[in-house]
């Protein structure tokens, strides 16, 4: 994961792009983020508090996908959270669709915007497109707001 100092783009033959505090775009279709992994974040002292998984879904929730006007937590694009004892947390997320043109963006921006949680140490967010995203992994709450009934 990430030393502390920069944050890190990796795709799945486990190329890594360091990021001094910005994110990397990449640029293709979908097939070519198939893997992407963003990590963020450092690791925590010991003893320190740990997030619970409601401050984890809080930080979800203040991400969008700018083509959507819900978060990608209620829009049903993270699939696994799994938080580590030591504070740790690695998500699988996807996307929409595989064209989508923040692909290589997102994942960065949601290993950000978990990493910034007090109690959470480094971030590892994996990109996947299996299973492909449908609707019915939306909350009820972002049904409504996009007026899918």
């Amino acid at each position: 994961m990430s030393d502390g100092n920069e944050d890190q783009l990796a795709n799945d033959e486990g190329e890594t792009t360091m990021m001094p505090g910005h994110p990397m775009y990449f640029m293709g279709d979908g097939e070519d983020t198939e893997g992407l992994t963003a990590r963020a974040g450092e690791a925590l002292p010991k003893g320190t508090p740990l997030a619970n998984r409601e401050k984890i879904e809080e930080a979800l929730r203040s991400v969008y996908d700018p083509e959507i006007p819900v978060n990608i937590y209620d829009l049903g694009l993270i699939y696994e959270i799994d938080q580590k004892d030591d504070g740790a947390v690695s998500l699988l997320m996807t996307l929409t669709a595989p064209a989508c043109p923040v692909a290589g963006e997102m994942p960065y921006q949601v290993a950000e915007a978990v990493a910034k949680t007090d109690g959470v140490g480094e971030v590892e967010v994996t990109l996947t497109w299996d299973p492909p995203w449908d609707k019915e992994r939306m909350t009820e709450d972002a049904r409504l707001a996009l007026g899918i009934f």
